[in-house]
């Protein structure tokens, strides 16, 4: 097996954050299985390593998350699973936002557990507001998303109701539940709803408690329990709104079990071998790679690597594995050939979600932007230099020229926000975090907008149009909330950030 897009060792455009990696030690090596004489073996083993580090990335950063998001629920460890967990909102969550918080969605996620049966995900009615739903498997492939079937125009969801079956499963399901298919017991919900600002927040919170996350039996008990307060006229009304109240206030005071990914993405990176490749292989006793990955198994197991079993690597090959993940941790991070790129910006293009075999895209988008959506959801162009490719600080004052038929192209809204290089926001008091494209930004006379990025501010003239950056590095990562197609096909590029 060959990794595809596979480059220069050297990272492009890597996030300072990842890229300073510690030198990867390992020890305590199980009984070694038989292999060739070391000597001749190093080199093809360690592009083994290298090869097969790229290819289980994204599932030890989603087993990792997921076993995190358990460990915090304690001795009620069910209360990870099968329940929806709101995010921190910037205003009120002080240091507990993950990292790249988006500040302009409300956002919650799910750990899903179809081991004893399926599980029922409902998305309401949003009257045409933007709510994004995405269920991915532990390899973070696209399960099913409320993108492909969103309104063309704005990329609000139609209201519908999905049951995710776990394999082998061949119960009946409710009247209008729509069957998807799930490749094992293990998946991950993410929602976000629109909240560009305060006045939004509300409305988004009512509107994620309508979002509905429950096993089928659990469904199905409250669906009887909904025919039979519909039955009692205004006083199951009255009932049904005090529930919902009492839903709106715990919704206020949950524990957020389930933190994000980002974060995991860039732990994982830390492992030595024993404990990446260990991990590796019990994530995959219970999320078994698909049909196509037989080569990337038989890699696997030339190092030693065998889903469900004990890591023995072969004998003698400690440098050769060592090296192997150090130069797999800096391979994660390079864009493929196959992101788009340009004006110092990249980000993954019409691949992401459904990757198949290809393994650099599928780990680039997870070291990236964990937890990705498809195309059809979102689009996540990040810039951590300027035009001339030096790298962007708060020391320095820039603009970003949008020309009036340039514009990012989405087709519910989008936003610029800056992050300090591991991903914290701008600290202190500032106006806004974050530039989307329902601001009142001030136009030039031919149409065109120019947002100003820097750590102090540009002046009245200019402050409509201020994006406040850290004062030291930082990145910009930009977002569009269901992207027209020229946001991915290489057709539209945002504009280099100009040093002013």
């Amino acid at each position: 097996m060959t990794i595809k897009n596979r480059k220069p060792l050297l990272p492009v455009g890597a996030r300072p954050w990842l890229a300073c990696v510690a030198a990867v030690v390992f020890a305590g090596c199980a009984a070694p299985q038989k292999a060739p004489p070391a000597s001749s073996t190093s080199g093809w083993t360690q592009d083994e390593v290298v090869d097969s580090y790229v290819f289980g990335y994204p599932l030890v950063v989603m087993s990792t998350a997921r076993a995190q998001a358990v460990a915090a629920a304690g001795t009620d460890a069910g209360a990870a699973l099968n329940t929806l967990h709101a995010m921190p909102m910037t205003e009120t969550a002080g240091d507990d936002l993950p990292p790249l918080a988006d500040v302009d969605t409300l956002s919650a996620n799910a750990w899903l557990d179809l081991s004893q049966e399926p599980v029922i995900v409902s998305v309401p009615n949003t009257r045409g507001r933007f709510l994004d739903a995405r269920v991915l498997d532990m390899w973070t492939n696209v399960v099913w998303s409320t993108g492909a079937g969103a309104n063309a125009r704005t990329g609000a969801p139609k209201a519908q109701t999905i049951a995710l079956v776990p394999p082998g499963w061949d119960g009946q399901l409710p009247s209008g539940v729509e069957r998807v298919d799930a490749p094992s017991k293990n998946l991950w919900l993410g929602v976000r709803i629109a909240a560009l600002d305060a006045r939004e927040v509300p409305w988004a919170r009512r509107l994620l408690n309508e979002v509905r996350v429950a096993p089928l039996s659990a469904y199905v008990s409250d669906e009887h329990e909904r025919h039979a307060a519909r039955g009692k006229g205004k006083h199951g009304k009255r009932e049904r709104i005090a529930a919902r109240d009492r839903d709106d206030d715990s919704q206020e005071s949950v524990a957020v079990v389930s933190t994000g990914l980002d974060a995991n993405a860039a732990a994982v990176t830390q492992l030595d071998a024993n404990g990446f490749f260990g991990k590796l292989a019990d994530a995959m006793r219970d999320n078994p790679p698909s049909d196509a990955d037989g080569n990337a198994l038989k890699e696997l197991a030339d190092i030693g690597v065998k889903p469900g079993d004990a890591v023995h690597f072969p004998n003698g090959s400690a440098t050769a594995i060592a090296a192997g993940v150090a130069a797999g941790v800096k391979r994660v991070q390079q864009p493929p050939v196959n992101a788009v790129s340009g004006n110092g910006w990249s980000w993954t293009g019409d691949g992401t979600g459904n990757y198949r075999d290809d393994y650099a895209l599928r780990a680039y988008a997870t070291v990236s932007h964990a937890g990705a959506a498809t195309s059809h959801d979102e689009v996540f162009p990040t810039a951590l230099v300027d035009g001339d490719g030096k790298p962007l600080d708060g020391s320095n004052d820039y603009v970003m020229h949008f020309t009036r038929k340039a514009l990012p192209p989405a087709r519910a809204y989008w936003t610029i926000t800056a992050y300090t290089p591991d991903g914290a926001l701008v600290a202190g008091h500032v106006p806004h975090r974050s530039i989307d494209s329902h601001d009142r930004l001030r136009r030039n006379r031919d149409g065109s907008i120019d947002i100003y990025v820097s750590s102090k501010s540009p002046g009245r003239a200019h402050a409509a149009n201020w994006l406040p950056a850290p004062e030291g590095p930082f990145q910009l990562v930009m977002r569009l909330y269901a992207p027209q197609a020229s946001a991915t096909d290489g057709s539209w590029m945002p504009p280099a950030v100009v040093r002013r």
